[in-house]
């Protein structure tokens, strides 16, 4: 079986071919630089609860989107 490894700011996880990220909520923010540091917290803090989060920098914007895996 191929696994394939995603890698998001402190969230490693091997997941089969089959599997993918379900997402469970998306919120865009004005970016005041601390979004990313955000990110890497939860991803590190919630990693073992099947939790991922991601971050995505548009201009000044920036989006969270939260993904069960």
């Amino acid at each position: 079986m191929i696994k394939n490894k995603i890698n998001m700011k402190g969230a490693d996880i091997g997941m089969d071919k089959k599997e993918s990220l379900k997402i469970i909520a998306v919120r865009e923010f004005d970016d005041n630089g601390e979004l990313y540091n955000v990110v890497d917290f939860l991803n590190k803090s919630l990693k073992d609860r099947n939790l991922v989060f991601g971050i995505r920098k548009k201009g000044e914007k920036g989006t969270i989107t939260i993904y069960e895996a």
